[in-house]
């Protein structure tokens, strides 16, 4: 930040020096974006790293619609916690190791994938016994302390038999190796985990609710135009704010599209700011109620298949949001 640019983080002012092409590329690209919820989550799976190594390790599950930032906040807590290697000992660590479950569940295919990201997989007519002992010696070694598992919803992609079996090597892995488990997925996969009754009771679950009309949305929107590299200060009413909520639904991911669209409007029509006539004309390319109902239909069937088988938040009061009253 500069004094010629308080409304902007220094990483966005300097961007203002780049060609137009170079400020859109910007805006086009995945950025990490502090709010409140977010840093919440983080510090949470912080604390599972500073736990004393036990039985029953202490777990947590994060759920929320798709696109509410889930994958973000667990590539964050990945990036910050990165292996390390060294150079005395020749040891590497990697204290928090994350996967993605795989797309149809079996153990096999699931130690294949955990397998695969340690750097060591097996021959295909390796049986379960040599890969699940493989991948125990291999985590060990580095000193996993964490077990990161995204999409773990597709647990319910599987039969009752195999959910059952990837439950059962969740908790075997955990106590093992006495590591915490994070896990993320829509709400549906509240179901997968519930399948184990013993696994569940470990889990704290923490859910990223959509946004609503409150301080804390406020605060999203300024965090994001704050890392949006305008040359001048937006400054929307709250009626706008209504708007691109309404618009949006409250899906993270939604509305950091529409605010990325209309800041790369502002660069080419030279503006440089996001106004309220703006945002008042903006159209989506997305259909909401489509997304919706594809959320909803999505996790009927998931139902259905489960019964039959490090900078502090900025404030959030009106003032110090700009938004005006």
């Amino acid at each position: 930040m500069t004094d010629t640019t308080p409304h902007l983080t220094a990483g966005a002012a300097a961007l203002l020096a780049e060609p137009q092409a170079a400020r859109i590329r910007a805006m086009r690209s995945r950025r990490w974006v502090l709010y409140p919820r977010a840093k919440q989550a983080l510090g949470r799976l912080d604390a599972l790293l500073d736990h004393p190594r036990g039985t029953r390790m202490p777990s947590i599950a994060i759920y929320g619609d798709s696109g509410m930032g889930k994958t973000m906040i667990m590539k964050r807590f990945r990036d910050q916690h990165p292996p390390s290697f060294d150079k005395s000992t020749g040891a590497l660590t990697t204290p928090v190791l994350a996967m993605e479950m795989v797309s149809r569940p079996g153990e096999r295919r699931f130690y294949g994938e955990l397998l695969t990201l340690l750097g060591a997989p097996q021959a295909p007519r390796a049986d379960i016994t040599q890969m699940e002992q493989a991948a125990l010696r291999i985590m060990e070694a580095i000193g996993v302390q964490v077990l990161v598992i995204d999409e773990v919803h597709n647990i319910l992609a599987g039969t009752y038999r195999e959910q059952r079996i990837v439950l059962n090597t969740l908790r075997f892995l955990s106590n093992r190796l006495q590591i915490s488990l994070v896990c993320f997925g829509v709400n549906a996969a509240r179901e997968a985990i519930g399948g184990d009754v013993q696994l569940a009771r470990r889990f704290e679950q923490f859910t990223l609710s959509r946004w609503a009309a409150n301080a804390d949305f406020e605060t999203l929107v300024t965090s994001i135009l704050r890392s949006t590299p305008l040359h001048r200060p937006s400054v929307l009413t709250p009626k706008s704010l209504r708007r691109i909520l309404q618009i949006t639904d409250g899906i993270t991911a939604n509305i950091f599209h529409m605010i990325n669209s209309l800041a790369i409007e502002a660069v080419v029509d030279g503006s440089e700011r996001i106004t309220d006539s703006a945002v008042d004309a903006w159209a989506p390319d997305f259909d909401v109620e489509a997304v919706y109902a594809c959320t909803g239909v999505f996790r009927s069937s998931c139902r259905r298949l489960r019964v039959n088988s490090s900078r502090p938040g900025l404030p959030a009061t009106p003032r110090s949001t700009g938004f005006r009253p």
